[in-house]
């Protein structure tokens, strides 16, 4: 039996054929990588307390998207901070939460990373660009760049990817602070935090890139063979 991979997704408006309408979007790579790496993908929206659905899936990706409310660790919107869902927010904390709970393998992916660390009693940088020793991080706005990553030996990144990694960058926003959670992979030309883990956990990791637009399907492989078991 194949694992179930259930990847979160939001709410936009959006356009297909001649319709314009709100709509429940993912980008398809990733459900092409879940499928790659041997798993059966199971889109979640962001429809309240969705808790119940991990009855039905044996591992969790919570996919990059919005900024995440500054609300939710303890701060004002800065003037970049434009686009974010409270409503959204709070279905994948849960989701985050009880999956964590439950030892379920999760990925978290750019928002989910993020999203992460607040769980953690972190908090984010609201605009890298004006973040003294992150201006010019990488892409943003529909951009993407790349640049390296480190990976701390012994962790569970190195242990997928090694310790020196080429990642992409899409994020106008970055960890500040990961709370409790270990720091594992920091960008190589600033610093800056680029992944996170729980150590206590089967398989418990956040990237602050895209993986699954960089070619890193291991670490959607790594996902899908933890929740095998």
């Amino acid at each position: 039996m194949k694992p179930v991979i259930g990847v979160t997704c939001f709410c936009r408006d959006t356009v297909y054929g001649n319709w314009h309408r709100n709509a429940a979007i993912l980008p398809s790579a990733y459900i092409s990588m879940i499928e790659k790496a041997g798993g059966i993908p199971l889109i979640i929206p962001p429809a309240g307390d969705m808790t119940q659905i991990l009855e039905l899936i044996d591992g969790l990706v919570v996919s990059g998207g919005p900024d995440i409310s500054p609300s939710a660790y303890g701060e004002e919107p800065g003037e970049m901070t434009i686009e974010f869902y409270p409503n959204q927010d709070k279905t994948e904390m849960e989701l985050i939460g009880e999956a964590i709970a439950r030892d379920m393998p999760f990925l978290g992916v750019c928002r989910g990373m993020q999203m992460m660390s607040v769980m953690h009693g972190g908090r984010l940088y609201q605009h890298l660009d004006t973040t003294p020793g992150h201006e010019g991080h990488g892409g943003f706005d529909g951009v993407e760049t790349r640049h390296g990553v480190s990976a701390a030996e012994g962790s569970l990144l190195a242990s997928l990817m090694g310790t020196s990694i080429d990642a992409n960058s899409t994020h106008h926003q970055g960890v500040a602070d990961a709370g409790e959670l270990t720091v594992t992979g920091v960008a190589d030309h600033d610093g800056l935090i680029e992944a996170v883990e729980r150590s206590d956990k089967r398989f418990c990791l956040g990237v602050q890139w895209h993986p699954e637009r960089a070619g890193h399907e291991v670490l959607y492989s790594g996902l899908v063979e933890a929740a095998r078991g």
